[in-house]
């Protein structure tokens, strides 16, 4: 075998050399030009923001150009391009550049605008982008951990909070212990399988038949199972969510709220749909499980929080089980349904903390939903925007969270999973107790102290494209159904149903 023929195909990956060869000469540009000042601090820190944010604009153009007609894999088959990765790169790629856009105002506000926070964005994006790319087990874990390692640092990026330091002690902590558990659980499906290449193992288990699989194969996807539910903040792998949505900063939380979970989530879905299809009698009794746990906990716990970043904390967890519900159905009516699911979660999610991050009162920010009170009169078209994104999340017609919502429950209806739709409803119901709270709290309670009047020129024209998004989805889903459909179909491996 010559040299040649052991150089693997590199056009597959192209984004994912593109943006980290950016990250890296972002890096190096911030070292050779960095200043002590802190007016040249900021001048830097926004001159590589923007550079990332064409990064992130280039990634997207890249992958869109790049899609290949079929399914192509390199590295030994460790690394997979299909149209199912491709719709989840461009949305990571969306939901990173986004919070970017929307994290400078703030960061220099609170005095902490430094060049390394957008190169450590860059990197966890490109973690997420060979998580979904993902089609071996070992490949699973180096984008997991990519990921992971940038976004401890980033939630502890205002050092001076102790609430942010201990925000990221919590997640790293809690993140080693998930990550020791997919490493155990690999080791266990390798040992039992003889392999960890995803192709490979759905062939094994296809093998087996109707026959019971080794038990230790089973304890090795329960093992897997929880460490992907640890990343996607399912219940019972919830509990460092709610304190690191709180003590990180507020971009960051927003960032930590779409793009991490919409990775995740996607990884979630290939993991079980693809290598682990053949054990879909294993696998779907959990999933039912961690998805009515993570809807009705969510729907619960949220009432009685008081700040804002705690609720949404609480509302992420609920709606990762309503994206679980899909993946529950098993079938590819039920992969579709998680992929608008997530597509419509991404502009609702970051048009909400457009509203949080514009909750301004002199030099702090305030994240009490008492100070809401009285929106409505200092901050008419904010609080309408509010408005807007609380009842799509409340899944009330026509906003788009409700055409998320109807997706899932039917996958599960033609899934016969009839309790599970039940439970789904029911906890919707619930959760939209606290969501027309806060629309009751902006419109009819009177305020002490009104915000600042103040909003970010980036922050306003994100929460403008989010809402009219959100609002008037309706009129023209065909992009989002239509792309959904191919990239399920690319995955399950049957005609796109349009």
């Amino acid at each position: 075998m010559n040299a040649a023929s052991q150089v693997p195909n590199l056009f597959p990956a192209l984004p994912e050399i593109f943006v980290v060869i950016a990250a890296m000469a972002l890096l190096m540009v911030g070292v050779f030009f960095k200043q002590n000042g802190a007016s040249e601090s900021v001048v830097l820190s926004r001159t590589v923001s923007r550079l990332s944010l064409a990064v992130f604009g280039l990634g997207i153009v890249i992958v869109a150009a790049l899609a290949p007609a079929e399914t192509t894999q390199t590295f030994s088959g460790m690394f997979i391009v299909d149209e199912y990765g491709v719709f989840f790169k461009i949305l990571i790629l969306i939901a990173s550049g986004v919070s970017l856009y929307i994290s400078q105002d703030y960061m220099e506000f609170q005095g902490i605008a430094r060049f390394e926070y957008a190169i450590l964005f860059l990197f966890a994006t490109v973690g997420m982008m060979m998580m979904v790319s993902a089609n071996d087990l070992l490949s699973l874990y180096v984008g997991l951990e990519m990921q992971s390692l940038s976004l401890y640092v980033v939630a502890t990026f205002q050092r001076d909070d102790i609430h942010s330091t201990e925000a990221g002690l919590k997640y790293f902590v809690l993140g080693a212990i998930a990550s020791g558990m997919l490493l155990y659980g690999s080791s266990m499906i390798y040992g039992f399988a003889g392999t960890t290449n995803f192709d490979a193992l759905a062939q094994t288990f296809e093998h087996f038949g109707h026959a019971a699989p080794p038990v230790g194969l089973i304890v090795g996807l329960v093992f897997v199972l929880a460490a992907l539910a640890f990343k996607v903040s399912a219940v019972p792998f919830h509990m460092w969510t709610p304190d690191v949505y709180e003590g990180a900063p507020t971009p960051v939380t927003a960032f930590f709220s779409v793009a991490p979970k919409i990775a995740a989530l996607a990884l979630f879905v290939r993991v079980m749909m693809d290598p682990f299809a053949g054990l879909s009698g294993q696998w779907q009794q959990i999933v039912v499980l961690i998805s009515i746990l993570s809807m009705v906990l969510g729907a619960f716990a949220a009432i009685g929080q008081t700040n804002i970043k705690r609720l949404m904390a609480y509302s992420s967890i609920s709606h990762v089980g309503y994206a679980l519900i899909g993946l529950a159905a098993g079938s590819e009516a039920g992969v579709r349904s998680v992929l608008i699911y997530l597509g419509i979660y991404l502009f609702m999610n970051l048009g909400v903390f457009t509203c949080i991050l514009s909750m301004r009162r002199g030099d702090s920010m305030v994240v009490e939903i008492s100070d809401l009170s009285g929106l409505s009169k200092s901050h008419p078209t904010m609080a309408l925007a509010m408005a807007i994104f609380m009842f799509s999340m409340a899944g009330i017609p026509p906003l788009a969270g409700f055409f998320g919502k109807i997706y899932v429950f039917l996958a599960a209806v033609e899934a016969e999973l009839y309790t599970l739709a039940v439970i789904g409803v029911l906890s919707s119901v619930v959760a939209a107790f606290y969501y027309i709270r806060i629309i009751k709290i902006m419109y009819f309670d009177d305020s002490t102290e009104t915000l600042d009047r103040h909003i970010g020129r980036n922050v306003g024209l994100v929460m403008l494209v989010t809402s009219v998004v959100v609002l008037f989805f309706f009129l023209y889903p065909d992009p989002l159904l239509s792309s959904a459909a191919e990239a399920a179909a690319s995955l399950v491996g049957s005609a796109p149903v349009h």
